[in-house]
C-alpha cells in the first residue's frame, strides 16, 4: 500500500511540474536550460547541432535531483567524439526509481559547416518500465537541431524532440510522449559575459520562456543567474569551476511552490 501510494505521488508530481522539458529529458548545464544556442557546451537530449562545434573528446557524467526526492533523480552519462566528416555524440540518462523508470539512449551525429552553420541529428530510443505488467514499452525518437552563426557575437539555434508525437501504447494506458521545438538566440556582450534567451513549445502544453546570463571569471570559475517561466517563474542560479581537464558546473532552481531543484554535472576533456 505505501508503496502503491509512493507511485501515486511521484506521477501526481510529475504531472503537475510538467511544462515544456518533459523529465524524460535530462536537464542542461546552461543556465535556465537555455541549451539550444550555447554554442560552448553540449548537454545530452538537448541541441544536436552543438555537438558540430566539439573539437576535443569529452565525456561527462550528470545528477538532477529534483525537488530533492530521490525517486525523481535523472542520472546522465554523455560522450562526444569529434572526426574529420562528423562528430559523434553518444548519451544515457536514467530517470527514476526501481518500480517505475525511465530510460532514453541517444546516438548523434552533427557537423560545422565552416563555423557559418552547424546541423545535427539524434536518434533517441525511449524505454519505460510497467510494473503492473513487469516488462519494457519502448519507442523510436528523432531529433533534429540547427545552429547558424550570423556574427562573431550572435548566434541561433533551433530543434526538435520527437517531431511526428510517438507515444507509447499499454494494455492499460497510453503514455504521451513530448514532442518539444525550442528557438533560442545567443549573444556575447564580450568573450566573458553572454546572453542566451530561449522559448520552447510542447505541443500540448504552454510556451516556455527562458533567459540567463553567464559571466566568466579569471578564465577558471563561471558566474550563472537566468530565470524561466511557464505557469510560474522559476529563478536559477549556478556555479561553475574549470581546473585542468575538469570542469563542474552546479545549478539551482527555485520553484516557488515546489522547492529547489539541484543539478551537478562533471566533465573531462580529453587531450
Amino acid at each position: 500500500m505505501r508503496k502503491f501510494i509512493l507511485i501515486y505521488l511521484i506521477c501526481s508530481l510529475s504531472v503537475y511540474c510538467f511544462s515544456q522539458i518533459s523529465d524524460i529529458l535530462a536537464s542542461s548545464i546552461s543556465i535556465a536550460q537555455t541549451s539550444v544556442s550555447d554554442t560552448h557546451h553540449w548537454t545530452a537530449f538537448n541541441n544536436p547541432a552543438i555537438l558540430g562545434y566539439a573539437d576535443k573528446p569529452e565525456v561527462g557524467l550528470q545528477f538532477e535531483n529534483r525537488y530533492l526526492i530521490s525517486q525523481l533523480s535523472t542520472k546522465t552519462v554523455q560522450f562526444e567524439l569529434p572526426t574529420n566528416f562528423v562528430n559523434i555524440g553518444l548519451s544515457f540518462s536514467h530517470f527514476g526509481y526501481s518500480l517505475y523508470h525511465e530510460l532514453i539512449i541517444g546516438a548523434g551525429f552533427a557537423r560545422n559547416f565552416s563555423d557559418k552553420f552547424a546541423l545535427g541529428v539524434q536518434f533517441n530510443y525511449y524505454m519505460a518500465y510497467f510494473n503492473p505488467t513487469n516488462s519494457y514499452r519502448g519507442a523510436l525518437l528523432p531529433q533534429v537541431g540547427l545552429s547558424v552563426n550570423f556574427s562573431p557575437v550572435l548566434n541561433v539555434g533551433f530543434t526538435m524532440f520527437n517531431p511526428f508525437q510517438t507515444n507509447i501504447q499499454t494494455e492499460y494506458v497510453t503514455k504521451r510522449l513530448p514532442s518539444i521545438f525550442s528557438l533560442g538566440s545567443e549573444y556575447f556582450f564580450s568573450p566573458e559575459l553572454v546572453w542566451r534567451a530561449q522559448i520552447d513549445k510542447e505541443v500540448s502544453s504552454n510556451y516556455r520562456f527562458a533567459t540567463g546570463f553567464e559571466y566568466q571569471m579569471l578564465q577558471q570559475f563561471t558566474v550563472k543567474l537566468g530565470a524561466y517561466c511557464s505557469d510560474y517563474l522559476v529563478s536559477c542560479l549556478g556555479f561553475g569551476f574549470k581546473t585542468g581537464f575538469f570542469r563542474i558546473d552546479l545549478n539551482c532552481n527555485l520553484h516557488p511552490l515546489l522547492g529547489l531543484n539541484p543539478l551537478t554535472s562533471v566533465k573531462y576533456t580529453f587531450r
